[in-house]
């Protein structure tokens, strides 16, 4: 992060600790060389000093252009987001004085694993850089890393060391981040068929984003319902991907949310754009979406999937955008279901296979056949949706080899790994299921372990509370012919 220049810094000298209002209307032109106002500054700072989160010196000046030192620091990660006496703070460092001011914030900190120490020396008097300061910020706020990077980055480098002032902005930043049982909706609107963005005056808490106690507290007319949990958009403070069940255009909701009203919003006639249907099995297809036509699965653009998504994760703005370009978002899979037809015959409805619509880098969600039904090898099936406008809707269905079992082996008496002949290149392990028989004829099931694939090998569970026995030899077999007639053997140790 940059420092401020010279000029700035002695004119910021003559701020006091106690003024509500610091003087620094005069500074804009040298505070914007930084990337940020002096009054951005100035708002940050005045309001952590009105909650005594940032003090000033002896002298009674603020000093944010100084560097921070990692015991203000401490403390004012303390302070900010309430971490007194909620850890073990019995850390003790070779070179902090037990007696010190910022002695316990630094114990409070290390026992968290939220700043670091390094051969039992705290360095309280050491600097901080941008990627460190945004390290602590994350790890304080339990909050995902791209997001609070977004929130610094106008402050400069994240190699260059931070100053007092640009420390205020992104803790003041954050601290409007911090979860809240009481929080309330500013905001609704639908965003496609199948999709609102719900903006609320703090984050949700862990217990209210379960999909089990979101379906209670969000309510609709009209029949519609929430189909999985709200997620929180990356770089966002407080507004939400929320999914719901396909909205009828032109009708009026009402939503309320933990029995309040809530807002108002007219149900969305934009269906997603989809590329092509195409099969992957015998009774499994996909529909493809691509990123360069302004489609993005919502698992690259919220908080809870930003760490894991590598360079697919990005930061849209408030209103979807993004290097110039405004993106259509998918939501949960979760409970979606589309129609297929073939050519002269029957629809049916396939259903989402769970965990496969943004796998491997694709965005390809799949949707599986009814169980005991298969696509006709030479037959045209079209695929239609309530929620999705596909461009090439039709395939040929091909017969398809089945997967094959090469082997496998338990991990412990619940659960065992699978391994393939092959890797499938994707999640065509998901909804499977497995039979395993003992020497005497007793029979166990298992079920994939969604999202657990490494390459060739899945992790599969027991149903039913069942348990393998050690010594025990099982022939694994799929259900279905999913894996064809492919078996392996399954000894116990």
């Amino acid at each position: 992060m940059n420092k401020y220049s010279a000029k700035l810094a002695a004119l910021m000298v003559a701020a006091a600790l106690g003024t509500t209002t610091l003087p620094w209307s005069a500074l804009n032109a040298e505070a914007a060389s930084a990337g940020l106002s002096a009054q951005e500054i100035e708002q940050a700072a005045n309001q952590l000093t009105q909650i005594s989160v940032m003090n000033g010196y002896e002298d009674g000046s603020i000093h944010v252009e100084n560097q921070i030192t990692r015991a203000e620091l401490a403390k004012m990660v303390v302070l900010t987001f309430g971490l007194q006496g909620k850890g073990d703070p019995s850390a003790n460092f070779e070179d902090v004085n037990p007696e010190a001011w910022y002695s316990n914030y630094a114990a409070e900190l290390t026992a968290r694993d939220i700043m670091p120490v390094q051969d039992g020396r705290f360095y309280p008097q050491g600097t901080v850089t941008g990627a460190e300061l945004e390290q602590i910020v994350a790890k304080a706020l339990n909050r995902d890393l791209k997001s609070v990077h977004h929130w610094g980055s106008r402050s400069g480098s994240s190699d260059a060391t931070v100053t007092r002032g640009e420390a205020a902005y992104l803790l003041n930043t954050a601290r409007q981040a911090i979860p809240s049982a009481e929080a309330k909706i500013t905001s609704v609107r639908a965003l496609n068929a199948i999709t609102l963005i719900v903006t609320f005056d703090a984050p949700l808490t862990a217990n209210d984003e379960a999909f089990a106690k979101a379906k209670e507290d969000f309510a609709f007319n009209g029949g519609l319902t929430l189909t999985n949990m709200p997620r929180l958009k990356t770089g966002s403070k407080a507004t939400y991907i929320v999914p719901t069940s396909v909205q009828q255009p032109g009708t009026v909701y009402n939503l309320t949310y933990k029995g309040q009203a809530a807002g108002t919003f007219e149900g969305n006639a934009v269906k997603l754009d989809m590329t092509e249907a195409r099969q992957i099995a015998n009774d499994t297809f996909e529909l493809e979406a691509l990123k360069e036509n302004g489609v993005v699965d919502y698992g690259y653009v919220i908080s809870a999937y930003s760490g894991g998504r590598g360079a697919n994760a990005f930061v849209l703005d408030e209103n979807n955008g993004a290097d110039g370009k405004t993106y259509q978002i998918i939501s949960s899979g979760q409970g979606r279901a589309v129609t297929i037809t073939p050519e002269g015959g029957q629809p049916m409805i396939a259903k989402y296979v769970p965990f496969t619509q943004s796998t491997d880098g694709k965005q390809e969600p799949k949707f599986r056949l009814p169980e005991g039904q298969a696509l006709q090898p030479g037959v045209k099936y079209t695929v239609t949706s309530e929620w999705a406008d596909i461009a090439n809707p039709t395939f040929i269905a091909k017969d398809i080899a089945p997967l094959q079992i090469a082997g496998a082996e338990a991990t412990n008496d619940t659960s065992f790994t699978l391994t393939l002949t092959a890797d499938p290149g994707d999640e065509m392990f998901s909804g499977r299921r497995v039979e395993l028989t003992d020497a005497q004829g007793r029979k166990l099931t298992a079920a994939y372990k969604y999202s657990s694939r490494k390459g060739a090998t899945g992790v599969f569970d027991l149903e039913q509370g069942g348990k393998l026995e050690k010594g025990a030899t099982y022939t694994v077999t799929p259900v279905g012919d999913w894996a064809g007639s492919s078996q392996a053997e399954l000894i116990v140790q």
